[in-house]
């Protein structure tokens, strides 16, 4: 043993029985160690291993690890940062003289030193991984001085010395490397790479994406063996073993820029007065086969991104576009779900197989939408007429499924996915809110029935596999939401004691639909509810009220179809439960867990594009008035939502003449005029800013004048 490992055990040994904490200087003493130098030494080493604290004051005190957490820091702001543990405690408080020369993102090993009503607190003992610091921004100047403004959570604006602009101006779209001096705690960023003007969405665009890592294109070799695999022509040895369904009224609706067709649907009634219904699925794990490239890419991506002016897809257009795309008029492999249910909508049985079918129709919501509505013009009902029976039973059968979904407690949330137009050079002209018509919420409730049945004979089976999971929300959430609807004057006494049902939340929502706290409302229940994830445990679907569920019918685009695919593939061949086991189990672990993280990832980044779009088109409006609905409120103002779906911020002081209070739940009160501005009360604004690089909108009072 070394002379510095005697010290540090020494300094342990004396530390434990002085109960943990001692000064530098009674240390040195008691240890016996002349050589101030080196003790210093051992003592800084001791806290770089997160051994010990050492306090400005020289008290140096044991830390054990029972006492500390493993967190990562998720904001940086001047003066301090916040620390998430993994334990899912709240966040701690980092004064930055604390932080010990982590930046955001690192893990580090955390010493809670405070807890108090505005919560913890505590100090970094280590870094136990340090990320690359890099980061999407705009460039802002002050003066003769540029500064980036970080896309991440670091909240002030990080200096650039002018060698390292790279040449960028103000206002671009860049990615920087962040660093610090050594000794030093300041950051400042280096640019290495320029996007374009951050006044383009469409730059932003690209720019979200990278700070995302989400690959825009596919690696050489992954494009080549996709376009192997897909321009191979359908032969006699893939038809061998498949159900030949060529002549069934099959057909397929979609959005009508869709390309990636990868379901297509049969109904028919049975004799007994019930509903044959087929959910036919493009054979996504016949081209991809386990262990290629193509499927570590597909993994790699989890999921499709969708922004308003591309899709990144999981697989390559050769595939997603081309051989499994369920096109109209080709000959296609599809893996079927094969149900019966009665004529309550109960489901009977249900097989599945590897099949081949033949698309009668290329159906369009919007076309459906017409033909149900009976405004369809004589050309829309000649497309359709070789499936519209099947149409036509297709409603029904959806509408017993939609009945019985609202029965069981099925909650249908108000939340608003926008539709964007742009023009033919890529900028945002429209903003709308996605309609979701009859033919919609047929095919949704059509594909619901099919992921269950998958996931039921999963279960009947005993088999490993992929479900879609959705938990009992948290107390402490149900408790904030109750203190909402209590604010607001609406009844919660379903969910006020015990344990409530999918069908208690589903009953608040009846009550506040078509009232201005409507949207609020369902939007705080959103935030209630457990994320929905992909799990190997069966826990069921709370949202749904489903014991069991699954996704089956989107290999083209979400990784956990492909994945369940696979393992069903297994049991279409005959496979033995204890042999899909062995092979499938670790696998289907690894694909739960991956395609619930790249799911959040793909999710971060359409939400951050959308705000740039959305920045875009009301940036041409402004000075414009508009009537928006308040949407939340704050102590220093009220965001304000309008029909677009454009939210904006509107800050009290730009009332003029105003004392506002903020009641610290939903409403701002005016203690000289006693106005209110609360949630779900109309407001007249004007447009009065946009920051398309941020996504931030900033909205006046229209009755204020400024000038």
């Amino acid at each position: 043993m070394g002379k510095k490992d005697r010290i540090e055990k020494e300094v342990k040994q004396i530390l434990q029985h002085a109960h943990g904490s001692m000064t530098a200087k009674e240390l040195r003493r008691q240890a016996g160690v002349k050589d101030k130098s080196r003790f210093r030494q051992v003592l800084d080493e001791m806290k770089g291993k997160g051994k010990i604290t050492i306090s400005r004051s020289h008290i140096v005190e044991l830390v054990r690890e029972e006492n500390t957490k493993r967190a990562t820091v998720v904001s940086l702001s001047k003066g301090f940062a916040f620390a998430r543990p993994e334990d899912g405690e709240p966040d701690i408080f980092v004064h930055s003289s604390n932080l010990n020369g982590a930046l955001l993102g690192d893990v580090v090993q955390v010493l809670p030193v405070m807890d108090d009503p505005k919560g913890p607190s505590g100090r970094v003992l280590k870094i136990l991984n340090k990320t690359e610091q890099r980061t999407t921004g705009t460039i802002v100047r002050d003066g003769f001085y540029f500064s980036l403004r970080a896309d991440c959570a670091v909240r002030y604006d990080i200096s650039i010395m002018d060698r390292d602009l790279l040449g960028a101006k103000e206002g671009d779209k860049v990615m920087a490397e962040l660093y610090t001096r050594p000794g030093g705690d300041r950051l400042f960023a280096r640019v290495v790479k320029i996007y374009g003007k951050g006044s383009s969405a469409r730059v932003c665009a690209d720019a979200i994406l990278e700070q995302n890592d989400i690959p825009a294109v596919f690696p050489k070799e992954v494009l080549e063996e996709a376009e192997a695999v897909g321009s191979r022509p359908i032969s006699d040895e893939d038809r061998k073993g498949r159900l030949d369904l060529r002549k069934l009224a099959i057909f397929t609706i979609d959005s009508a820029s869709a390309k990636d067709l990868d379901d297509a649907i049969s109904v028919s009634r049975t004799r007994s007065g019930g509903y044959k219904l087929g959910v036919h699925i493009a054979d996504v794990s016949h081209y991809v086969k386990e262990g290629s490239r193509l499927d570590a890419e597909a993994i790699s991506r989890g999921t499709s991104v969708y922004f308003a002016d591309r899709v990144v897809p999981m697989l390559p257009e050769a595939l997603s576009n081309g051989a499994c795309s369920l096109n109209a008029g080709e000959d296609k492999l599809t893996f079927s779900a094969i149900m019966y249910l009665d004529k309550e909508g109960n489901l009977e049985k249900y097989e599945f197989r590897k099949s081949i079918i033949h698309s009668k129709v290329r159906g369009v919501y919007s076309e459906v939408n017409e033909i149900f509505a009976k405004t369809a013009s004589k050309e829309l009902r000649q497309k359709y007429a070789p499936v519209i029976r099947g149409l036509n039973v297709g409603r029904e059968l959806a509408n017993i499924l939609k009945r019985r979904a609202k029965e069981r407690g099925y909650m249908e949330l108000d939340s608003v996915e926008p539709e964007f137009t742009l023009d033919e050079n890529g900028i945002c002209v429209d903003v709308k809110p996605r309609h979701s018509g009859e033919s919609e919420q047929m095919i949704e409730q059509l594909m619901i029935c099919a992921n269950q049945a998958a996931a039921k004979l999963a279960q009947d089976k005993g088999i490993p596999f992929v479900y879609r999971v959705h938990g009992h929300p948290e107390q402490r959430r149900i408790d904030t939401l109750v203190e909402l609807l209590d604010a607001l004057g609406v009844s919660a006494r379903e969910i006020r004691q015990g344990e409530p049902k999918t069908r208690d939340f589903a009953a608040i929502l009846k009550r506040v639909q078509g009232t201005p706290t409507q949207r609020v409302v369902s939007h705080q229940l959103l935030r209630t509810m457990d994320k929905a994830r992909y799990s190997t445990e069966p826990i069921g679907h709370f949202g749904l009220a489903l014991a069991d569920y699954s996704h089956f019918t989107s290999p083209i685009r979400r990784y956990p179809d492909t994945a369940i695919h696979r393992i069903l593939s297994a049991l279409a061949e005959k496979k033995s439960p204890a042999e899909i086991t062995r092979h499938f189990a670790a696998f289907a672990q690894t694909a739960s867990e991956e395609s619930s993280r790249l799911e959040v990832r793909a999710m971060t980044a359409e939400r951050a594009a959308e705000d740039c779009y959305m920045a875009e088109y009301i940036r041409q409006h402004i000075g414009e008035e508009f009537t928006g609905v308040i949407s939340g409120v704050t102590s220093r103002g009220v965001f304000v939502q309008l029909p677009s779906g454009v939210e904006g911020f509107v800050p009290v002081d730009s009332f003029e003449g105003c004392r506002f209070v903020f009641d610290g739940m939903i409403t701002q009160y005016d203690e000289l005029s006693r106005r209110k501005l609360t949630i779900g009360q109309e407001l007249r604004i004007r447009v009065a800013a946009a920051d398309v690089a941020t996504g931030r909108i900033d909205f006046l009072p229209a009755e204020e004048d400024t000038d």
